[in-house]
């Protein structure tokens, strides 16, 4: 079962995890089953997240996943044998339906912010839609996308849209990134929860010429500072051996440390 995108006070935050991309139905009822034990563990509200597809590789020669529908089934499974929710990306308009009725939640990705058939297509599919904000937008620009999300929704018969709005750091000069965390709280201020892309948010896009590289030594600290601001979800990859993924490893927080932070994040969010 979904759970709530608005975290009450005191309580934890959701977390959306798991492997950048479907590697193989193995890996993700592996990392699955973990991310399970650790809710469990934590009272966390778990969310598996993997893409079928990773559409915005930076070489045509980077590993992006086994197409659609063996990607579907690999979720499908993972949801049935589990019990977890799961999410995935949409990358076309065309793609919404057909993911929609295997997976419990949408996410459009960052570079796809402004594509507005995209956004309102994921946000008429009935499903809740995890926006992430594009590295080159102001937060503030969410308000327009978030609008163009609930309007939809509304001309779809949904009356109370569950869209949540996605901080994955801004462009900061070229190959780096910087989070700001005045826009977790601008975001909020939209009236939309807010949830925090810890992972890519540590990214050097294209810092490795035909791959992006990433700074993973700086999740937790970037992690628990956006939880101490008061976000809603957080959202991080994670995988078994990063150094051996097939996409984004540099940035991803590795398996058997993720128990680790989330137990700081706890005691963060207990705070208030």
């Amino acid at each position: 079962m979904l759970p709530s995108l608005h975290r009450a006070p005191g309580m934890p935050p959701f977390l959306i995890a798991g492997p950048c991309v479907i590697e193989s139905e193995a890996l993700c009822l592996e990392i699955a089953e973990h991310l399970k034990s650790i809710g469990e563990a934590l009272g966390i509200p778990m969310i598996f997240k993997a893409s079928f597809d990773k559409a915005n590789r930076t070489s045509v020669s980077g590993f992006r996943g086994h197409g659609m529908d063996a990607g579907l089934r690999v979720l499908e499974k993972v949801r049935q044998e589990t019990g977890l929710p799961v999410l995935t990306d949409v990358h076309l308009p065309h793609q919404v339906s057909a993911v929609a009725e295997v997976v419990d939640m949408l996410q459009t990705p960052a570079f796809l912010a402004r594509q507005t058939d995209l956004i309102m297509a994921a946000a008429a599919s009935g499903r809740p839609v995890n926006i992430k904000k594009a590295q080159f937008m102001a937060p503030s620009d969410m308000g327009p996308v978030l609008g163009k999300a609930r309007a939809a929704a509304q001309a779809a018969g949904i009356d109370k849209p569950a869209i949540a709005l996605c901080e994955r750091g801004t462009s900061f000069g070229y190959n780096n990134l910087v989070v700001d965390m005045r826009s977790l709280v601008i975001m909020h201020e939209l009236g939309a929860p807010v949830v925090f892309d810890a992972t890519h948010s540590v990214q050097l896009p294209g810092g490795g010429g035909d791959r992006s590289l990433g700074q993973r030594q700086f999740v937790e600290p970037l992690v628990c500072a956006a939880m101490a601001v008061g976000v809603d979800g957080l959202f991080m990859e994670t995988h078994p051996d990063p150094d051996q993924a097939l996409s984004d490893g540099p940035n991803m927080v590795p398996l058997d440390q993720l128990q680790g932070l989330l137990s700081k994040i706890v005691a963060i969010s207990a705070i208030g």
